[in-house]
């Protein structure tokens, strides 16, 4: 009877150790990203709301860009009437500086805001990211597309959120991704073409834009207060300015990056 009674006291310690192991979370495994706006906070009040805009410029010369060689890739060669080129810096008329992601920093942890749903797109097209730069909000849906006829793989490499990794033969699914954390901005290579790569800035609060090829920007429905506008491009690094916005009030902030600076900070 005293050794059954041992045998039984044994078992049950093993068990517990199981059932502890069982429940013990994973730490290597990066938690659900929480839904945008889920927070406590306030709206934003439209009535007093205000705005920021303006427009990013290169100053000085912008760097040649070089034309990529995609001869081992023939049928991504055939999709561009003219070579493709590289798109490290983009400069439109006057100077305007496209793909810059300009946005705010503050506190604005009283506020809530709406959950992002719609999905934000690249596309893999020519053998090239399209868009170059993108932006999009934590948790919000991220859809990568495969336009071309041959297979592509999607690999972020952030420093701040899950890095995955994911093949998309040629007629596949989109896939579904998001990011649950901040982070300006993620590089994205393909490790199939070399030559391929992205950025995506990653935002808790709905006050940023990529720049297009005017180099203009607009954020609407800020809460009045003192914010830093920030500007941040991949060759140039940062920029930035503090703006305070009053109730109803529109400000305009430009921000001008020096040619010669190359190399950012």
């Amino acid at each position: 009877m005293k050794g059954k009674m041992l045998l039984f006291v044994a078992a049950a310690a093993v068990l517990g150790i199981g059932m502890m192991s069982c429940g013990k979370k994973d730490e290597t495994t990066e938690a659900p990203a929480a839904a945008t706006g889920a927070s406590a906070g306030k709206p934003v009040d439209a009535t007093t709301a205000g705005s920021v805009t303006g427009t990013i410029k290169l100053d000085g010369a912008a760097p040649k860009m070089k034309v990529i060689n995609m001869a081992a890739e023939p049928n991504c060669a055939k999709a561009h009437t003219t070579p493709p080129m590289t798109q490290d810096v983009v400069v439109g008329s006057g100077g305007a500086l496209q793909n810059v992601v300009v946005y705010l920093k503050g506190d604005f942890s009283q506020y809530s805001f709406d959950a992002a749903t719609t999905p934000v797109e690249i596309d893999q097209k020519g053998c090239q990211y399209q868009p170059h730069v993108l932006a999009l909000m934590t948790a919000q849906p991220l859809q990568v597309v495969n336009s071309d006829p041959t297979t592509h793989n999607i690999h972020p490499v952030p420093k701040n959120n899950r890095e995955w990794n994911e093949s998309q033969p040629p007629g596949a699914a989109p896939i579904n991704q998001s990011f649950a954390r901040e982070e300006v901005a993620i590089p994205v290579k393909c490790n199939v073409h070399p030559w391929m790569k992205a950025y995506i800035a990653v935002f808790g609060s709905p006050y940023f834009q990529v720049t297009g090829d005017d180099g203009s920007f607009t954020l609407k429905n800020v809460p009045p207060g003192t914010y830093t506008v920030s500007a941040w491009h991949e060759l140039y690094g940062s920029s930035e300015q503090s703006v305070t916005i009053g109730p109803k009030e529109s400000k305009a902030v430009n921000i001008t990056f020096k040619a010669s600076a190359a190399g950012g900070n």
